[in-house]
């Protein structure tokens, strides 16, 4: 995207507001929008796997834009796509039940490399200083059954994981932003990572996790505080995995 139309579609942004439809209490994306939509998951998709897992992490939207024009195996990023991913990120997330503060007000955020460290076999990044600190102190007091199962979360990464679940819900905002923080209000971009315990896999991602060895150990630990606990003022459904760097 060159600056100009950058700018001109940042401008228009607050109008974009109308183009959702509350259907049933709920907000939902428009038709059209949701065919966009559609396109914009699977590139970003065909994105992720040509930078590998570990790198979607951390691409910028920049870096994805240049990626899609350089490679036809991923194929550059419709204007249509391009307007949707400004709405989604601009957007007030309060209209669709969603009340967190926002954590990235830059939707180029970059992610230097010299500030984060890779974590050996997980395919996920944390940031120096207090979060790998924080991670640290978990693994070792809590044990080795204990595993990162998410850490940094560009706008991009973010963007692809909300707009896969508004997918799934069939174009439902309301619902997708109670299971996900919407791209520019995530605390995966600053601070906050996940954990779980090795061999639940996706089990991990929900409050069966609170049940488990590591939680209750985790949660004897003064220094530990999860961001989103149960009827949390953000509006995000219990998540026990969730570590809030504080």
């Amino acid at each position: 995207m060159n600056r100009r139309n950058f700018l001109l579609v940042s401008a228009l942004s607050p109008l974009l507001a109308k183009d959702y439809v509350q259907r049933n209490q709920d907000v939902n994306l428009n038709i059209d929008d949701l065919k966009v939509l559609y396109t914009l998951d699977q590139r970003f998709k065909r994105l992720r796997r040509y930078i590998g897992f570990a790198n979607f992490n951390i691409v910028s939207l920049d870096q994805a834009f240049y990626y899609g024009r350089n490679y036809s195996s991923i194929g550059k990023f419709t204007q249509k796509e391009q307007l949707l991913i400004e709405k989604l990120f601009y957007s007030e997330p309060n209209k669709f039940g969603f009340y967190g503060e926002k954590t990235v007000d830059t939707i180029t955020k970059t992610i230097n490399k010299k500030d984060i460290h890779k974590i050996s076999n997980s395919g996920h990044f944390i940031f120096k200083g207090k979060p790998l600190n924080d991670y640290n102190r978990i693994l070792n007091d809590v044990g080795d059954n204990l595993i990162l199962t998410s850490g940094i979360r560009n706008v991009v990464k973010q963007l692809s994981l909300y707009i896969s679940k508004v997918k799934s819900l069939n174009g439902n905002l309301s619902q997708a932003s109670n299971v996900i923080a919407p791209p520019a209000y995530t605390y995966h971009a600053i601070s906050d990572f996940d954990v779980g315990k090795k061999g639940w896999g996706n089990r991990n991602f929900t409050s069966e996790f609170a049940r488990t060895e590591e939680f209750y150990k985790m949660q004897k630990l003064n220094y530990v505080s999860i961001r989103y606990t149960i009827n949390n003022k953000d509006g995000v459904r219990f998540e026990p995995w969730h570590v809030k760097v504080i």
